[in-house]
């Protein structure tokens, strides 16, 4: 499994707008093969900045989702939203320990 994590750089004023189609562009992406799940968090110091994490089984899987119509429809949603470039890097698990006891 991969863990995408990609930073959302919202335009100042759209925080509310995005949030509001955020709660249609996350059951979206959750529903694309491949995907184990998705959130969105928002910075605590900068709410323009969000971070996106989706788990997918491989990097194929998020490279075949963006060949789709599913994709289509989160871009639709989210990405009018964005003042800049988003960055996405993939993670596999190198070490772990549970974040809470």
């Amino acid at each position: 499994m991969v863990l995408e994590h990609a930073v959302l750089p919202v335009t100042p004023g759209e925080e509310e707008a995005f949030a509001q189609d955020l709660k249609i562009a996350l059951p979206i992406i959750r529903s694309a093969p491949g995907c184990r799940g998705a959130e969105v968090r928002r910075e605590v110091e900068d709410p323009t900045k969000h971070l996106l994490l989706v788990q997918w089984d491989s990097v194929e899987a998020h490279n075949e989702f963006r060949n789709t119509d599913l994709y289509q429809q989160w871009r639709a949603l989210t990405h009018p939203h964005y003042s800049g470039k988003v960055g996405v890097d993939f993670f596999v698990t190198h070490f772990s320990e549970p974040l809470t006891t």
